[in-house]
């Protein structure tokens, strides 16, 4: 079992440069529209007069459940989900990508657990990734592909994101079914010591 823990190391790695290819380069703007200069300022100054100054969090404008007044105007539109932050951080913030990191290794973790779990039942690689691939692809379309569908968001976000997410998940989970798991397992002895 303690093999999986460099393996998870060497996964979010590798997760946290996927990450940076998908949403750190130019390729981040294929699922993220901007406003110009102008109407930046407009919405900012909008958020910040009527939204919470202390208040963090997702808000739903109109939100239906307050008031038949906001009913109606969400039926009417326009509508928005606000992933409201008042005080703002600085582009490329260390404690985001520390945290991210750890994110990873979290997931990584997990995941080097359950297919470890796995290893005594399943012995070949590529059993091991089609298990990792089906996996990433259900959680993936349950999780990532359910805001468009009961939020009527936009598409090209969420299937962005999705494609972006299982791709690290199936490579993390790669790298420790091909070189972090023992090719053997006794199945009673899945969380003992090797």
């Amino acid at each position: 079992m303690f093999k999986v823990i460099p393996g998870a190391i060497v996964a979010a790695i590798a997760m946290f440069l996927l990450g940076f290819i998908f949403f750190a380069t130019p390729l981040s703007n294929i699922h993220l529209g901007g406003l110009g200069d102008e109407e930046a300022a407009a919405v900012q100054t909008a958020l910040a007069a009527n939204m919470p100054a202390d208040a963090a969090g997702t808000y739903v404008v109109p939100e239906p459940s307050v008031s038949a007044s906001q009913s109606e105007l969400y039926a009417r539109g326009p509508i928005a989900m606000v992933h409201y932050n008042p005080n703002g951080f600085a582009i490329g913030d260390t404690g985001s990508l520390v945290s991210g990191f750890l994110h990873m290794l979290f997931v990584a973790l997990l995941l080097g657990a359950a297919l470890y779990a796995l290893a005594g039942h399943v012995r070949d690689f590529g059993a091991r990734l089609s298990i990792t691939i089906l996996f990433a692809l259900s959680v993936s379309v349950f999780t990532l592909l359910s805001d468009p569908i009961w939020y009527h968001q936009d598409w090209i976000h969420h299937i962005y994101r999705f494609v972006a997410n299982t791709i690290m998940y199936v490579v993390a989970g790669a790298i420790i079914a091909r070189w972090f798991l023992p090719k053997d397992v006794d199945s009673d002895d899945r969380f003992g010591e090797e």
